[in-house]
């Protein structure tokens, strides 16, 4: 139901979720790092940036791929800014310039919230309205226009462009060297769009290997990795401390799993606080979602949510111990969460944040009770109720907060009234949620999958055509989500930033293999440890 029902009572987790120790012996061989070399690099990588206009937008691309873009925050907003003036002014585009320049342009300042017209592409077309033939050969053209075609709002070149250049690097590839394949195949499976950064830090800093910028990756990596072990130290002990596994044994004990979706949203080193406070709420998802799948009966749930709902602890002896206990952690930490942001910004969430708890539980509860009588949703009510089960809503409430998003009842109003971003990011986890739920041959049925009942709705199609549809869907998705993030967005570029952080993680979350195991999840955790 929740942020990964797909892995409850597995063994998968306890393959990819290491010791402390582990971490620390798993972790790559770099040098601590030279106070006076990090500045040298930075230093160097400045004055590329004022002087060298010709390259500064590969430099960008470059920064943002190794993960270090946040030691230049305003030579790059500089950037940006003048490259887009120039496009608006028609300088940029020329007739001279390649399909892969005019992708990279594309991709970037899209991915960065400027919006350019998607009829930047039109000189690839003929007269005709098909695809010129020499840009068919091209192979870093295509890859470059794969990737802008990911930043797609729905326009009809760009669906048209999706289809045009993977069809045409995958008709390429036997003709290949061993390089191009391998650089192919990995522009077809992780689109930079839609895939973590961090999850690729390690892949660029060997494709930059020799530069200023790669060094300096290099020693950013070696300190991220000492930031996140310490962050993983603290959030276990915290976890220890609250004392609910011992009680809940059943439940998910994953503190480590947990702290990944902050840790893979807010990369900004500076955001250690932020990261810690957000797994709270991200843990207590699992936990609770976890009460209504395995530990409570109907009635209990029922008394479960409305002890929520009232915020008091009057009704909670009508409870078992254990679903008591949650619920006071429940009320603990958002108090205290709250009491930090207030604390900081000057702003009480509180009432947000509880609203957050309240919807989510009512949602688990609409589940349960179909799932008590046998009934079958239909498919759109499923997925409108598992938008909000899907936990996201919680999560992003809570970030936004912890970023100081409202400081006020006008600034704090908008997370409300703007659900756009919540939504796309919502309704992404919870299709591949259920992507996984199919796949997952050990889970007991009792969590539902809109797949099965889009089959149920459509006889004829089989798992396959229902594992297509729901794929069309995501990608949909993913178009509503580019739009989101370029218009009428009134939040901050971190915030922002982070929700499609948090979409690019799902794939690697939920992306079960034939062994129904998560090879990407234990790659990504060896890379990030």
């Amino acid at each position: 139901m929740a942020m990964n029902n797909c892995v409850t009572r597995k063994d998968i987790p306890a393959t990819i979720i290491s010791s402390k120790e582990d971490l620390v012996k798993n972790d790559i061989n770099i040098k601590e790092e030279l106070p006076v070399e990090h500045s040298n690099h930075l230093l160097e990588i400045r004055n590329l940036l004022k002087n060298d206009r010709f390259k500064t937008l590969d430099m960008v691309d470059c920064l943002k791929k190794l993960c270090i873009d946040h030691h230049f925050h305003e030579e790059i907003e500089s950037i940006l800014k003048m490259l887009y003036t120039g496009i608006s002014n028609a300088s940029v585009y020329k007739h001279d310039q390649s399909l892969y320049e005019v992708s990279r342009y594309f991709r970037i300042l899209r991915q960065e919230g400027y919006y350019v017209p998607a009829d930047v592409f039109s000189f690839i077309k003929k007269n005709d309205g098909r695809f010129k033939g020499e840009i068919a050969q091209d192979v870093k053209g295509l890859m470059a226009l794969y990737e802008a075609s990911q930043l797609s709002i729905g326009e009809l070149i760009l669906e048209e462009a999706v289809v045009f250049s993977s069809n045409g690097l995958k008709e390429m590839i036997p003709f290949l060297n061993e390089d191009e394949v391998i650089m192919v195949k990995g522009t077809l499976e992780y689109s930079y769009q839609r895939t973590s950064s961090t999850f690729m830090v390690k892949k660029f800093i060997k494709d930059y290997v020799g530069t200023t910028m790669s060094e300096l990756a290099k020693l950013e990596l070696a300190k991220v990795q000492s930031l996140h072990r310490t962050e993983v130290d603290k959030i276990s002990r915290w976890w220890k401390d609250l004392g609910l596994a011992k009680e809940l044994k059943l439940a998910r004990n994953e503190p480590l799993k947990w702290y990944l979706w902050p840790m893979a949203s807010l990369t900004d080193p500076s955001l250690s606080e932020q990261r810690i406070e957000l797994t709270k709420p991200i843990a207590l998802i699992f936990v609770i979602d976890d009460i209504f799948d395995v530990y409570g009966s109907l009635d209990e749930l029922i008394i479960f949510t409305e002890a929520v709902n009232r915020w008091d602890s009057n009704s909670l002896d009508r409870l078992p111990y254990h679903q008591r206990i949650c619920i006071q952690a429940l009320y603990d930490i958002t108090h205290e969460i709250s009491g930090k942001i207030y604390k900081k910004y000057g702003f009480n969430p509180m009432e947000y944040l509880k609203n957050t708890w309240i919807n989510l539980c009512e949602a688990f509860l609409v589940e349960a009770k179909w799932f008590a009588s046998g009934h079958l949703p239909i498919a759109e009510d499923y997925l409108k109720n598992g938008i909000v089960s899907s936990g996201a809503q919680v999560v992003i409430v809570h970030m936004f907060f912890l970023l100081g998003g409202g400081t006020s009842k006008e600034s704090a109003s908008i997370i409300d009234e703007n659900q756009g971003i919540t939504s796309c990011l919502s309704k992404i986890l919870r299709l591949w949620d259920d992507l996984g739920s199919a796949k997952d041959e050990n889970q007991d049925g009792h969590d539902g999958s809109y797949m099965t009942y889009y089959m149920k709705e459509n006889e004829d199609c089989s798992m396959q055509d229902a594992r297509e549809h729901v794929m069309e869907m995501i990608s949909d998705t993913w178009k509503q989500l580019n739009k989101e993030c370029l218009f009428q967005n009134q939040f901050s570029t971190t915030f922002t930033k982070a929700c499609v952080n948090l979409a690019r993680m799902v794939p690697i979350m939920y992306n079960y293999d034939e062994n129904h195991s998560l090879p990407l999840l234990k790659d990504y955790i060896n890379s990030m440890f």
